[in-house]
């Protein structure tokens, strides 16, 4: 098998490359390519020859699950075809419980994962054909392809080929922004991915959230050594509200005289609201042991504090002309009711952020709390949405600003120098060669290595939201008139508009184009720039608010998209 020859190949020069060579010859890579060793310091030669054996393992990793979904996969059918067709479903179930006993046997794993095994191999071989030639190229890994099969399960055949697209075709009309899904460690991927699942699934957000939500619940489970676990299922703006809450609760109640860790407190926090009559003050007394045990003494009193939750609204949604989800900072998208919701009751806690019906790019922060300081912080968190590290998943509300270039060496405070790093990875910038590198305003800074090796940012992947059928209408250019009609010809007159696909209002000019009044009449880049400058720090006062007028929700084009009378 062509696949077979191929891993052998890779795997012998992958012993070459780790062995090196006695003579001091260059070490080439699997595909026999330019040398991976080049002169220079023997030390960080040596460490570059490990890094690229890394990426080739991860690559021959690979390769090798995907001749184990094709051997699956082929297994499966000759298996099938060696067996009677089954005159009933009982027999049928037992024919394929005996074909996954033979894998679970062959592959000496339990037969639960054998059976995941068969059904992933099954999905890739039929329905994710670009997945499968990624995972056999090396461009991903088997855990990334399990992703796509996972949240591809609910999808027709054409969302599963769309998300493939999306993610794993750079020469698709809208691929994936940011680094590539190769690039993106395994859970920040299906981040993106569930992400997009639940903007493109075929049934609306709105639907499956009612749904889901009948389902909520608390749930108990005894565990070892006098552990229990109790766990809530709710709707995502409360559980995130309840989340950042209790996580600002626990960072207030850390200092030099507190042994108990953030997670510790986290749970002793939760513990101490739930099971006393009010919220109002808190007492985290608790901990594993009292006064006397690993836990800690008691904290004190500290104020109950509110949560700070960004809500990206698309302008078109929070209108009501269209039903785009909206996405909640730390979990994803949301039913853009509860969002809606949550802004028409003034939660002081959740702070609006609307985006460009044209790009999905954010437009402004809500103005809420509006100081300086808070209104960067909240614009980092919306632009980075975690720490900026590869592969960091802490996007915790307190990740602490940071500068890029210092403030020593010439950098500015303006959000283009700025990040958000974890506590763990500022630590590390300060203290070792990790160094970010530039930011915008849209883009959170990569990374370079100790060892010269440079690492994307993983930007948002924002998407031009759809728009309303009412509005793409208006928007298309007319059609051309097909001539007098038989009713029409009696009305026709010289002077009237010739154009019977689309009469504009009364005084506005009839070759009025949406996309020309939107590039002269109003310059998105030049109203940021003009009326809200982060990088000048904010310091002219509140940005220009382009919500809706009050009468508007009841006009489904808003005003500014309106030609001038």
């Amino acid at each position: 098998m062509d696949a077979v020859d191929a891993v052998s190949r890779s795997v012998a020069a992958l012993a070459v490359l780790v062995g090196g060579e006695p003579s001091g010859a260059a070490v080439l890579n699997a595909g026999g390519g330019a040398p991976l060793v080049d002169g220079g310091d023997a030390l960080r030669d040596a460490a570059d020859v490990c890094l690229d054996g890394f990426a080739e393992v991860a690559r021959l990793e690979a390769r090798f699950a995907a001749l184990k979904v094709l051997l699956t996969a082929e297994f499966v059918q000759a298996a099938g075809a060696l067996v009677l067709p089954a005159r009933s479903a009982q027999e049928g179930s037992a024919q394929a419980m005996a074909v996954i006993a033979e894998v679970a046997c062959a592959l000496t794993v339990s037969e639960g994962t054998a059976a995941a095994l068969v059904s992933e191999s099954r999905a890739l071989t039929t329905a994710l054909p670009r997945t499968l030639a990624a995972l056999q190229a090396g461009t991903i890994s088997w855990q990334h392809a399990r992703v796509v099969v996972d949240e591809t399960a609910h999808l027709d055949a054409a969302g599963a080929a769309g998300l493939e697209e999306h993610f794993l075709d750079p020469e698709a009309a809208k691929p994936a922004r940011g680094c590539p899904a190769g690039e993106l460690v395994p859970g920040r991927f299906r981040a993106k991915v569930r992400a997009w699942r639940e903007r493109h699934h075929p049934v609306s957000i709105e639907k499956r959230h009612a749904k889901s939500a009948e389902d909520r619940r608390v749930e108990f489970v005894p565990d070892r050594d006098g552990m229990a676990w109790l766990s809530t299922y709710l709707p995502a703006a409360t559980a995130a509200g309840i989340w950042d809450r209790t996580t600002t609760a626990a960072r207030a109640l850390q200092g030099p005289s507190e042994a108990r860790t953030l997670t510790q407190l986290r749970a002793d926090v939760a513990a101490a609201w739930l099971l006393t009559s009010g919220t109002n003050r808190m007492e985290a007394t608790g901990g594993t042991g009292g006064t006397g045990g690993t836990g800690g003494t008691g904290a004190g009193d500290v104020p109950s504090p509110r949560a700070q939750v960004l809500i990206t609204v698309p302008v078109l949604s929070l209108l009501g002309a269209a039903e785009e989800p909206a996405t909640l900072d730390g979990y994803g998208p949301i039913p853009p009711s509860m969002a809606r919701r949550l802004i028409a009751e003034g939660a002081g806690s959740f702070h609006r952020v609307l985006i460009d019906p044209r790009d999905g790019a954010p437009l402004e922060i809500g103005r809420s709390s509006y100081r300086l300081t808070g209104a960067q912080r909240r614009w980092l968190r919306l632009r980075d949405g975690k720490c900026p590290f590869p592969g960091c998943n802490n996007a915790s509300l307190d990740n602490e600003a940071d500068h890029l270039l210092a403030w020593a060496d010439g950098g500015t405070t303006g959000i283009t120098n700025l990040g958000q790093p974890c506590r763990k990875h500022h630590r590390l910038k300060h203290t070792s060669a990790w160094t970010p590198t530039g930011a915008s305003k849209n883009h959170p800074p990569g990374w370079t290595s100790p060892m010269g090796r440079r690492y994307p940012s993983e930007s948002q992947d924002w998407e031009p939201p759809p728009w309303p059928a009412i509005l793409a209408a208006l928007t298309q250019p007319a059609e051309a008139d097909p001539g007098p009609q038989p009713d029409l010809g009696l009305l026709a007159d010289e002077d009237h508009d010739a154009d019977l696909g689309w009469n504009p209002p009364p005084g506005a000019d009839p070759g009025w184009d949406l996309d020309a009044e939107l590039d002269s009449g109003w310059d998105l880049d030049a109203e940021l720039d003009s009326g809200w400058d982060l990088d000048a720090e904010l310091d002219s006062g509140l940005p220009p608010d382009p919500g809706p007028d009050p009468e508007l929700p009841v006009d489904p084009l808003p005003a500014r998209y309106h030609p001038a009378a």
